[in-house]
C-alpha cells in the first residue's frame, strides 16, 4: 500500500502539546514511557498466547532492545509484544485521546475466565508515546502484530502531520526509532542519549523492576588471549560487542515477607534510598480491595541533618505496576511523617499524572490514609513493648510528632488524638522519659493538673524557684526542653480530664490541704503588705503587669511568672527569637514575704518610699528575676552599677 500523509486530530496536537510543557517537566522520563509501553504490548501477547500458543512460533523469549548509535544520533526501542496492524497504527498513534489498551481491556472483561488472568498486567498505551517528541526531532514506528504477515511503518516530526505506510519486518513487535534533537547528543550533552551508560543509569532509574529482561550492547575492549586462555602481552586491545541485562526485573516488594531477612532490606534501603544504616522500623505491607497497594517504608536510622530545615524534601517515591512514576511524592503522608523513607507500588496510579493532578487523587489519599494508620500503630505497639527501641526512635523523631500536634491548630486535621500517645517527655522522677499516660498513672489522687515547666536543659529548671514547692511535696513535673514542647503541651489541652499547667504561669494551686492553708497565709501577708506592693509595682511601671506576695517559693527571694491567660515567658522569648517580637508575656513578679531580703526590703521602704534605695532595691529584685529565667537585663551596665553601689554600702 502506498504512502498516505494524514494530520493529527485536533485534540491530539492540544494534548500533546499540553502534555510536553505541562506534565513532563523531566524530559529524561521519555524512556520509561516507551519502555513501559514495550512491557504492556508483551504483557498483551503473553495473555492471548495462554489460548494460542502458536501464535508466538519460535519467538518464546520476551524481551525490550535498546539501541543507542552515535553515528546516526539515534536511540531505538524495540520490543516483541503484541505489536499493531495498520488500522491499529492509526487509532492508536494518530488519536491521542483514544486508548488501544482501554479498547483491549474491554475485550479481555468480556472474554476472559473469572480468575483466569491478573487484569493489573494490562497497562496503558497511547498517551506516554508521544513523550518521545520532547527529546527527538522525529520518530518512526514499524510495527507487526502478532499473527499477521504485513508491517507498517508511521512516522512523524511532531508538526501536526505523520505518515503510514507499508514496511518490512520479519519478526512481532514494535521498533520505535527516535532521530534524537543535538541537545541529547551533541559532545558535553548534559543527557547523552546515544551513551550506553547514560541509557544504563536511566532504566535503573526507572524502569529496573519491569518484569521483562530490558537489554543493550554495550562496547568493550579486550585483551586478546592464547591458546592456553593468558592474555598476550602487549597485544593491542580489540573490541567486542557485550550484550547486557540492564533491569533486576524482581521488586523485592512484590516477595512475600516470609522470603525476605532483615538483611535484603537493609541492603534496598541502601542501593534505592542511600542509607548506610539499618532502618529502624520496616514496614512492607500489600492491600487488596477498592485500592490496591503495596508498600516498602521505613524509618531511617538517623534523622537526616536537615530534616527541620526549609531546604528539606520529604516523601515517597511512586510505582504503577513496577514502574516508576515520582520522586518525593509530599502528599502521600502527613508532614510529620516526613522522615519516612520508601515506594508505594499501585495499579491504581496512572503512569501520566501530573504532581498536581496527583493532589487530588483519591487512590492516593486513601493509601495515605491506611500507610499512616499503619505506622502509628506500630509506633505505638513499640512503646508498650519495645521500649528501648521507642526511645531511640523517639530521640530522632521525637521532634516531628511533637510538630504534628502543633501543627494540627493549622492544618485543619486533627493530629491531637492520634498523637498525644506517643509523646515522651524527660520528668522530675529520676529524669527518665514518661508518657502522658505514665506521668498521670503516677498522680496521687489530690492532684488535679499535670505540671511542667520550660527550659532550656534539667540543670536550669532544678534549680528554677518555682520547682521549690513541688519539690518538697514531691509532686512529679514534666520537663519541656525544647521549645517546640509547651506549644504542642498547649494545642493538647487537656489529657484524661487533667489540664497541663506551667509552674511558671498563674497560681500553683496544688489541691491539698496543706496548699490551701498555706494560701491563706499568704493572702494575709498580702493584705498587710498591700500598700509596699503597690508601691513596687508603681516604681516598675509597665515591666510587670502585676507584682504578688507568693505562696510557691521556699528559700528563693523572688521568681517571675506569666499570666495564665497569656503566652508564657519561654514562649514569648521564643517568638523573639524568630523576629516576631509582638508576643508578650504578662509579667507577675513574685516575692518570698519569709526571705531575708524581704525584711530588708520593707526596711527601706519604711525609710521612704520615694528614696533612690527603695527604687534600686524594686529594680534588682525585678531584674534578679529576669537572670533566673535565663533573659537578659534590660540595662546590664546599670544592674551593675546598682549592685556594687548596695555592695558598698
Amino acid at each position: 500500500m502506498a504512502k498516505e500523509t494524514r494530520e493529527f486530530q485536533a485534540e491530539t496536537r492540544e494534548l500533546l502539546d499540553l502534555m510536553i510543557n505541562s506534565i513532563y517537566t523531566n524530559k529524561e522520563i521519555f524512556l520509561r514511557e516507551l519502555i513501559s509501553n514495550a512491557s504492556d504490548a508483551i504483557d498483551k501477547v503473553h495473555f492471548v498466547s495462554l489460548t494460542n500458543s502458536e501464535l508466538l512460533g519460535e519467538d518464546t523469549e520476551y524481551q525490550i532492545f535498546l539501541i543507542p548509535d552515535k553515528n546516526t544520533h539515534t536511540l531505538t526501542i524495540s520490543d516483541n509484544g503484541i505489536g499493531m496492524n495498520r488500522e491499529e497504527v492509526i487509532e492508536n498513534i494518530g488519536t491521542i485521546a483514544k486508548s488501544g489498551t482501554k479498547a483491549f481491556l474491554e475485550q479481555l472483561k468480556n472474554s476472559k475466565e473469572e480468575g483466569s488472568i491478573d487484569e493489573n498486567l494490562i497497562g496503558q498505551f497511547g498517551v506516554g508515546f508521544y513523550a518521545a517528541f520532547m527529546v527527538a526531532d522525529k520518530v518512526t514506528l514499524i510495527t507487526k502484530r502478532a499473527g499477521e504477515t504485513e508491517a507498517t511503518r508511521w512516522e512523524s516530526a511532531g508538526d501536526g502531520s505523520y505518515s503510514v505506510e507499508e514496511a518490512q519486518k520479519e519478526a512481532r513487535g514494535t521498533s520505535i526509532t527516535l532521530t534524537l534533537k543535538e541537545e541529547f547528543y551533541k559532545e558535553g550533552a548534559e543527557l547523552d542519549l546515544t551513551d550506553t551508560y547514560a541509557i544504563q543509569n536511566l532504566v535503573k532509574k526507572y524502569s529496573d523492576y519491569v518484569r521483562y529482561p530490558i537489554k543493550m550492547n554495550f562496547v568493550v575492549e579486550e585483551t586478546p588471549k592464547d591458546d592456553e586462555g593468558n592474555p598476550i602481552k602487549d597485544a593491542e586491545k580489540i573490541k567486542k560487542n557485550e550484550l547486557r541485562t540492564l533491569n533486576s526485573m524482581t521488586p523485592l516488594w512484590t516477595k512475600n515477607k516470609s522470603e525476605l531477612k532483615d538483611e535484603d532490606y537493609n541492603e534496598f534501603f541502601k542501593q534505592e534510598f542511600h542509607e548506610w544504616e539499618a532502618p529502624m522500623e520496616v514496614f512492607h505491607t500489600k492491600a487488596e480491595g477498592n485500592v490496591t497497594y503495596t508498600a516498602l517504608l521505613g524509618i531511617p536510622g538517623h534523622a537526616p541533618f536537615n530534616l527541620y530545615h526549609t531546604n528539606y524534601e520529604p516523601g515517597i517515591s511512586l510505582y504503577s505496576r513496577h514502574v516508576f512514576i515520582m520522586d518525593k511524592c509530599k502528599d502521600l503522608l502527613p508532614d510529620y511523617l516526613g522522615f519516612i523513607k520508601g515506594l508505594v507500588d499501585s495499579p491504581d496510579f496512572s503512569l501520566n499524572i501530573s504532581r498536581e493532578l496527583l493532589q487530588q487523587s483519591a487512590e492516593l489519599k486513601t493509601i495515605g490514609r491506611a500507610i499512616e494508620k499503619n505506622i502509628l500503630k506500630t509506633l505505638e505497639r513499640n512503646l508498650k513493648n519495645k521500649r528501648e527501641d521507642y526511645e531511640k526512635f523517639w530521640n530522632e523523631y521525637g521532634k516531628s510528632i511533637k510538630i504534628g500536634i502543633y501543627n494540627s491548630m493549622y492544618s485543619g486535621f486533627d493530629t491531637v488524638d492520634k498523637l498525644k500517645n506517643l509523646l515522651l517527655f524527660k520528668t522530675s522522677k529520676e529524669g527518665k522519659l514518661a508518657s502522658l499516660k505514665e506521668y498521670v498513672e503516677r498522680m496521687p489522687e489530690s492532684q488535679k493538673q499535670i505540671y511542667y515547666a520550660t527550659a532550656k536543659d534539667e540543670a536550669t529548671i532544678e534549680k528554677l524557684p518555682q520547682m521549690e514547692l513541688l519539690r518538697d511535696k514531691n509532686i512529679e513535673v514534666l520537663y519541656l526542653l525544647d521549645p517546640v514542647d509547651e506549644f504542642a503541651i498547649e494545642t493538647i489541652r487537656e489529657y484524661e480530664g487533667k489540664t497541663f499547667h506551667s509552674i511558671s504561669r498563674g497560681d500553683l494551686d496544688l489541691g491539698d490541704e496543706e496548699s490551701k492553708e498555706a494560701q491563706k497565709e499568704t493572702e494575709e501577708i498580702a493584705k498587710t503588705n498591700d500598700d509596699l506592693i503597690k508601691d513596687i509595682k508603681e516604681v516598675l511601671g509597665s515591666k510587670v503587669a502585676e507584682v504578688k506576695i507568693s505562696g510557691r517559693l521556699k528559700s528563693s527571694a523572688v521568681c517571675l511568672v506569666a499570666d495564665e491567660a497569656g503566652p508564657s515567658l519561654s514562649m514569648e522569648q521564643t517568638f523573639a527569637e524568630m523576629n516576631n517580637p509582638m508576643f508578650k508575656a504578662r509579667r507577675i513578679l513574685e516575692i518570698n514575704p519569709h526571705h531575708d531580703l524581704f525584711g530588708k526590703l520593707k526596711s527601706v521602704y519604711t525609710e521612704g518610699k520615694d528614696s533612690q534605695d527603695f527604687k534600686d532595691y524594686c529594680d534588682l529584685l525585678y531584674t534578679q528575676a529576669l537572670i533566673i529565667e535565663g533573659i537578659l537585663p534590660e540595662n546590664p551596665v546599670d544592674f551593675a552599677n546598682k549592685i556594687a553601689k548596695l555592695m558598698a554600702k
